[in-house]
Order: structure tokens, then sequence, then C-alpha cells
């Protein structure tokens, strides 16, 4: 299938860092981007869109990569987030950061402080503008060095790893080393068997859907096909953590359940309310199968938020549940995790369990 239309990549970076990005994109796409001329006459990236080519056994597509360069981060996401950009927002599917690795000197404290201002500004459009764990887009902090093995105690990766999941965003480093191409990179993989550097940025884009969905792209009717296919489909929440795919345990599930029941609902109310929403699959939303006293019921109807089916005709069992107000927070809980499930999925184990660590401390403190 060819996608006629797809939706867009907005690539950014630092405007010093204008070369780095234009040198990521060459290796991404092939071919070197064009700059512009601009207002002062001085040939420049920002502004210009390149094409890159994707396909799969599934679909073939040309999607335009928007390229920008950010003089300030602030002025730049509050510019992302007016209302005049909005447009522009709804059409993106992917929102990738580029960044050259800081030096650990001193003197380059300007620059790292500068690269931790952009991930956070851009870690900012993403969680307010586009939807953070609930947008259906790919975004990618893709960090630079020269060279591929990288000292953990000098320059190393794991803080700006932790910086860009904090920020919505998998971090990739990519070297830009005589010894590392794009051909040979593909032979590339961690400890776990998975891609590193370029090819688990084609990987990650290629895993995406960039078909723009039909109708107002702000329609939040979940019930719609192209609705349940971002979110996953009905039924696909599940209480078990081992079918959300990502790291954390029973013990962690548990203990995040008692946390949003923990205004004055008792554990015999929470298992009510699981009864009325699971059926015998585990799956939220399946008919319930019993009745407070363990017999068997008939499965009742009610209101869907998402793929959550809740109950709410029997007044009896939903007596001291907390009311409407506690069943719609559980209900956004499940949707986000289902969300940060969906948007990990392809992604490296470790990567995988700071997201889920992530997902679970913004629940924890929403709550």
């Amino acid at each position: 299938m060819e996608i006629s239309n797809p939706r867009r990549i907005l690539a950014v970076s630092l405007a010093e860092s204008a070369e780095v990005l234009g040198k990521v994109i060459k290796d991404l796409t092939g071919t070197h981007p064009s700059p512009s001329s601009s207002v002062e006459a001085v040939d420049s990236l920002a502004g210009t869109t390149h094409i890159l080519s994707l396909s799969t056994q599934y679909y073939k597509a040309e999607v335009p990569v928007w390229l920008d360069l950010v003089s300030s981060p602030s002025e730049w996401s509050e510019s992302f987030l007016s209302e005049e950009a909005r447009e522009v927002l709804s059409v993106l599917g992917g929102l990738i950061i580029v960044f050259s690795l800081p030096p650990t000197n001193p003197s380059s404290s300007s620059s790292t402080a500068e690269t931790r201002e952009l991930i956070s500004q851009v870690g900012r459009v993403v969680k307010e503008g586009l939807g953070g764990w609930d947008w259906d887009g790919v975004s990618l902090a893709i960090c630079i060095s020269d060279h591929h093995h990288v000292d953990e105690e000098e320059g190393g990766l794991d803080e700006w790893d932790d910086l860009c999941a904090a920020a919505g965003l998998e971090f990739v480093h990519h070297s830009t080393s005589t010894t590392t191409t794009t051909k040979n990179a593909g032979d590339k993989k961690n400890e776990f068997g998975e891609k590193m550097g370029m090819q688990r940025v084609i990987e990650a884009l290629q895993a995406n859907d960039w078909s723009a969905p039909d109708g107002d792209l702000d329609d939040d009717d979940s019930d719609d096909s192209e609705g349940e296919h971002r979110k996953g489909g009905p039924g696909k929440g599940d209480w078990d953590p081992e079918s959300l795919s990502f790291g954390f345990d029973r013990a962690d599930f548990e203990g995040l359940r008692k946390a949003i029941w923990s205004s004055g609902v008792n554990d015999e109310e929470v298992e009510v309310f699981m009864n009325m929403n699971m059926g015998s699959s585990g799956s939220i939303g399946g008919p319930a199968t019993e009745t407070r006293e363990g017999g068997a019921g008939k499965s009742r109807g009610g209101r869907q938020a998402g793929d959550l089916k809740v109950d709410v005709s029997d007044d009896d069992e939903l007596n001291g549940l907390g009311g409407d107000e506690d069943i719609q927070k559980i209900e956004g809980m499940m949707l986000k995790l289902q969300a940060v499930r969906d948007m990990s999925a392809g992604m490296p184990d470790e990567q995988r369990k700071r997201m889920a660590k992530q997902a679970v401390d913004e629940v924890m403190k929403e709550l």
C-alpha cells in the first residue's frame, strides 16, 4: 500500500548544530539537504523540507521532513504551543531532536546547558502540544559523537538517556566515525540483540503509522476504527503487568492500583470494580461474570472510555467507589499505560523500563 499523503516529521537542532543536523539527515535519507536563502540572504537549513523514503512489506511512503534550527529553546516551544501552530502539530507523525554529545571540560558548560534546555523544551512540546504518552507518533533524540565507544564516567550516555526519557523521547546514540557508516551499521546490535544507531532510528520510523487520519484531526471519538487502531484496538487493556510488555513487575502494578484507590476505598471495593470490568480472559472491558458474592452474574451494559468499559448500572456495587470522578481517574490511568505500551513496543528493554517508570511516576504525581 502506498501512503499518498503521509504525516510529517519535524527535525530540530540548536542553530550552531546545523552542520550536525545536515549530516544526520544525509545518513538517514542518503542525500544531503539543500539549504535555502533566509531573509538575511544567508543559506540555512531552517524552514527547508527533505524527503525520507520509507518502505516495508506493508506500505511505502515519501515522508516530508521539516528542518528547523533553534536559537532560543524557550521561545521555540512557546511558538509551537501557540494557537497558530496547532495545525502544524496536528499533521506531525514524528519529532526528532539532534544534538552533539557535549564535551566534559568546564569550558563547555554553556553548550551543555543549552542542549539540556533544548531537550527539555522539545519534551514540553511533546507533552503539552502533542499529547505526551497518548500521542501516536514517534519521538526520538539522536545523540551524535565522533566515536562509537563512550566512557561512562567521561561524557557517558546514561545521563542523557535519562534526560531524554523524562522528556518523552527515545534516546539513540549515533556515531559518525569513518568506521561506522549507514551501510555497515545494520550489523551493530547491543547486548540484547537490538539495533543501534541510525538503523534503530530507521526501524522506529518504519514501525510508525504515517497515514493521516480522515476527518477532523482533533476528533476525540475513540469508537472509530482509526482511533481503535491507534490505541491498540478494543480489549487491549489488561490488568496483568506481564501483558503490558514493559518493565515493571506485578508488585509494582499492585502498588499502583492501591495508590489509585487510597482515597478511602477498601480492597473489597477494588475487587468489585475489577470483577465488574474484567472477563475470564482478564481483559478490561470484558463481560462481568461475578457479583459481589462471587456468584454468576449477567453481562451488564456500561459506558465506554477508550478501551475501558465501566458498568454504572448497579448503584449497589458502585456505592463507595468514589463516584464518577474516581472512575474517570482509573480510566485515564489505563489509557496512559496502554499508550506507553504501544510506544515502547519496538524499543530496547532498558528504554522500555525507563519509559514505564516515567509513566508510573506521572500517574502517582497526578494522584
